[in-house]
């Protein structure tokens, strides 16, 4: 078997593959090492097939949907995964089959409805059902406490003691356990009675994951994240430099429209000289009116560059060939000390 574990801060994803067949699959991939796993994909000479998430992640942003996107290949989840980008859906006690490996379903909800493990020879991938010295949290959308106390002691704490414990979570640089040493050490599971388990989670008060309300509308929906589009914005746009934007200014230079995408507020607080106003809200509606030639430059700024990116990557789409984003912002300008005028706009 091929195996390698790939870690993301706390995340853990993990490269299975079938070293007969050259047949492998990704399980919990996450958005920011895309180019780590086909990476290794290329250097372990494997063919990724499938793409699968234990479950509906709350804390980071899956990237089943564009690797399926960019391999034309299934994305795998339990039956009950929200997420209308599921290609294969699997139930309790089926397989996968890669090449001459087997991965086994158990369905194990409680950290979510869809959760499930995966068994493969000698290890299981346990998503957020067990970690190593916990379990996963049951407080987040379609948790259940009830359900995870059956699902791990009627069910995952079951198996073999001697099978290989891999989660999709560890902030301690683990890479892995037992079902025996987690039934022996792991504090959560020392809990065996259900009411005592379910009034421990219930009880457990932990922070909400960073941005988890974005994480759940992308992984449920197939959305992109707001870091997504701004990569695809600045992959399609030139830049200037706040020193060069300087200079034009200073030399009176008609050629160039700064057009700055603020709200008016921020815009009167402080602005280049000369810029237009044009609040990327009411970009599309105004554009006609405020900006009638389209084969002029120009460059669109705002407070930390971001919206500015997107803006330009609208006006390109819209036909402004010469439009470019200000690299930076209102914020970076004044800091360097570069020159401000207040006041409303023209």
């Amino acid at each position: 078997m091929i195996f390698e574990q790939i870690a993301t801060g706390g995340c853990q994803s993990y490269l299975v593959g079938c070293s007969a067949t050259c047949a492998a699959a990704l399980i919990d991939p996450e958005l920011s090492q895309i180019d780590h796993y086909l990476a290794l994909a290329a250097r372990e000479g494997v063919r990724i097939r499938y793409l699968i998430d234990t479950h509906t992640h709350a804390d980071h942003f899956s990237a089943t949907k564009e690797l399926a996107r960019r391999l034309e290949v299934p994305v795998i989840m339990h039956r009950q995964s929200p997420a209308p980008f599921v290609d294969m859906r699997l139930a309790d006690g089926e397989m996968v089959v890669l090449g001459k490996l087997r991965l086994s379903v158990l369905h194990t909800p409680g950290h979510t409805a869809d959760s499930m493990c995966l068994r493969v020879d000698d290890r299981v991938f346990t998503g957020d059902t067990l970690l190593i010295g916990g379990t996963g949290r049951t407080d987040l959308p379609s948790g259940d406490p009830e359900a995870l106390f059956d699902s791990l002691f009627n069910r995952l704490l079951k198996l073999d003691p001697a099978l290989k414990v891999y989660p999709a979570h560890d902030y301690k640089g683990r890479s892995h356990s037992t079902i025996g040493d987690e039934l022996a050490t792991n504090p959560r599971l020392q809990k065996r009675e259900r009411g005592e388990f379910v009034e421990m989670m219930r009880q457990l008060n932990l922070t909400m994951p960073t941005h988890i309300t974005e994480a759940l509308r992308t992984n449920m929906s197939g959305g992109k994240t707001v870091a997504a589009l701004l990569a695809q914005a600045s992959a399609s746009v030139p830049f200037m430099s706040l020193a060069e934007l300087k200079a034009r200014v200073e030399a009176a230079e008609d050629d160039l429209i700064v057009l700055d995408v603020r709200e008016r507020d921020a815009y009167e607080k402080g602005h280049v000289p000369g810029a237009l106003l044009l609040p990327r809200g009411q970009l599309e509606l105004r554009v006609n009116q405020d900006l009638p030639d389209p084969t002029r430059r120009i460059l669109a700024c705002c407070e930390l560059g971001y919206i500015s990116t997107l803006a330009t990557a609208t006006l390109r789409d819209m036909g402004f060939q010469h439009a470019v984003a200000l690299d930076g912002g209102m914020k970076a300008w004044r800091e360097a000390g570069y020159p401000l005028k207040a006041g409303s706009a023209p």
